[in-house]
């Protein structure tokens, strides 16, 4: 049900959206930090009603289901992409993520079927914090690796407009490209760990592809990582291997939840 906190956090994501856009396509009187400022504070509006919504219309519990699931993930990267912005100037992320927030939180509370959060053991509350934790951040770094791919195709194509001085500077991206890749890694890692304390029957509780496919992203991501410390990996190579990464992730955290929910129709937790 689209309530009005809904709809007020959907116009606030964005109205963010655009004014951190809008220095993309002002040309050279448009100021990028003069529009970051309101448009992150507005954007901190949206995250708050965003949450708040979340509590209201799934009763304060965490609800695993996949449509609940993607707008709860939506609002954590959008939160994670406010906090980032307290350390490092990135606030063009927003335009990446704000307006998929909005897109999310709208399909939960007006597409999607009614659904009740259920039983949850503390140990897998545990497993599933550190594993939306670890996809939030990791689809932060994949939104990084957009921005750097977009700056990069730019500078070899010698497109020099006004839009690319709006965005953060190249060293400035890829650094913090890699030390999300770096958090996320390590938060992976203890969701592969903490997943050993709650899984009975890989068969029985519909891991099995949730599992192989985590793996194989946390391979990805960690060849990505010993890549770049042994061999100095960066550009192109750096971005796609995130994709690649970021992409297995999404398979495995919503791609079966997918399947078995809305094609099945099996309720699965």
């Amino acid at each position: 049900m689209l309530s009005a906190l809904s709809i007020f956090a959907i116009v606030c994501y964005l109205l963010a959206s655009l004014l951190l856009a809008r220095p993309l396509f002002g040309g050279g009187t448009a100021t990028p930090s003069a529009f970051a400022k309101p448009a992150l504070a507005i954007a901190t509006i949206a995250v708050l009603s965003h949450a708040g919504d979340l509590l209201a219309m799934h009763r304060g519990a965490l609800d695993l289901h996949f449509f609940a699931a993607l707008s709860l993930v939506a609002c954590v990267v959008s939160a994670l992409t406010l906090l980032v912005n307290l350390t490092r100037p990135v606030a063009t992320l927003g335009v990446i993520v704000f307006p998929l927030s909005a897109m999310l939180l709208w399909v939960d509370s007006f597409l999607a079927p009614a659904t009740a959060p259920m039983a949850m053991d503390w140990h897998i509350k545990l497993h599933v914090t550190v594993a939306l934790l670890a996809f939030s951040v990791l689809s932060i770094a994949a939104a990084m690796a957009i921005l750097l791919a977009v700056q990069d195709r730019a500078l070899r194509h010698r497109q020099l407009g006004a839009w690319l001085s709006a965005l953060p500077p190249l060293t400035l991206t890829e650094s913090l490209l890699f030390r999300l890749i770096g958090a996320g890694f390590v938060l992976l890692t203890l969701t592969l760990l903490t997943g050993i304390l709650f899984v009975d029957n890989l068969f029985g509780q519909h891991l099995v592809h949730k599992t192989v496919l985590s793996i194989v992203a946390w391979l990805v991501f960690g060849a990505l990582l010993y890549g770049r410390w042994k061999h100095g990996w960066r550009g192109r190579s750096a971005v796609n291997l995130t994709l690649i990464g970021m992409g297995v992730l999404a398979l495995a955290f919503f791609g079966s939840k997918f399947v078995l929910e809305l094609i099945l129709h099996r309720v699965v937790d």
